[in-house]
């Protein structure tokens, strides 16, 4: 049997923890199959997006004698244990085996999670576990991922706003600006149709939300979102707060001028000659050998 470190989707891992549980149950366990459990447990009660998947027993019970505890008496049957662990795994599995776990999440979860405040990170964690049992609520919260993103890079530049009135297209003309993002500050046909289409976005958001999110009182005619209204507005709020932070981050670096070729480079990637003197590493293959 495989171990948990050649499983590369999901499903597998969901299936996989399942299955060590199901062996446990019928006694023709392995040896590994208890740290196998352990880690599977871990890894999808760690995620906003399964943990309220994960059948209750797993959730109480920490490892295989608490679990042993409590399925001889539930079910006294190997068939029925069979039968009732699957039942209870059918809800995670059918939901992973979903479009749900998108390339694009995964990309943003991975920025957030290395260079995203915790609050940032809890807002798109709350977004994804909301987008499927409740979308109109994953539309409100996609709306303030954005907007707490943009105060921050606001408050981390000192630029002052009103937290208390201003709307979210306004926070983000002014992130825009003061990242150099603002469709204005570029003369490139491109770059101002790509910026443009950011702003487009975010007032896209802002008028998706004010008509199927949970923000605002609803009528007996108001069209009621489904979760691929949700996946839309979550997946294009995370992917403008990848951008917009991924920026920040990267305006943070500190740049240097070669001392030989004059160039501008990151201080991270110059190498120190003599003195202060800064070189490329091109430059410093040819003077320094």
């Amino acid at each position: 049997m495989n171990g948990i470190e050649d499983l590369i989707t999901n499903v597998e891992r969901a299936e996989k923890l399942q299955n060590v549980l199901i062996a446990r149950a019928t006694h023709i366990s392995e040896a590994s199959d208890e740290d196998d459990f352990k880690k599977l447990r871990s890894y999808f009660l760690s995620k906003p997006e399964t943990k309220q998947l994960v059948p209750d027993f797993v959730r109480i019970n920490r490892n295989f004698d608490q679990f042993w505890n409590f399925i001889k008496y539930k079910i006294p049957d190997y068939a029925g244990r069979r039968s009732f662990i699957w039942a209870a795994f059918e809800p995670l599995i059918r939901y992973l085996e979903s479009s749900s776990n998108s390339p694009a999440e995964s990309s943003i979860d991975e920025t957030l999670e290395a260079l995203g405040p915790e609050g940032i990170n809890q807002i798109w964690g709350k977004a994804l576990e909301r987008k499927i049992s409740d979308p109109e609520g994953a539309i409100t919260i996609a709306r303030t991922l954005l907007e707490s993103t943009c105060k921050l890079i606001l408050d981390n530049k000192h630029i002052e706003y009103d937290s208390s009135k201003i709307e979210l297209h306004t926070l983000y003309k002014l992130t825009a600006k003061a990242l150099n993002l603002s469709p204005d500050q570029h003369t490139e046909r491109i770059f101002k149709q790509i910026l443009g289409g950011c702003s487009a976005i975010i007032n896209g958001l802002g008028t998706l939300r004010n008509a199927l999110g949970d923000a605002h009182g609803k009528g007996l005619a108001s069209i009621k979102p489904e979760t691929r209204h949700a996946e839309l507005a979550i997946n294009l709020s995370g992917a403008m707060t990848q951008f917009l932070i991924q920026t920040f981050e990267k305006q943070k670096e500190v740049y240097e001028i070669c001392y030989s070729c004059k160039k501008e480079f990151s201080i991270q990637v110059l190498i120190q000659a003599e003195g202060d003197t800064m070189l490329c590493s091109d430059c410093a293959k040819v003077l320094l050998g």
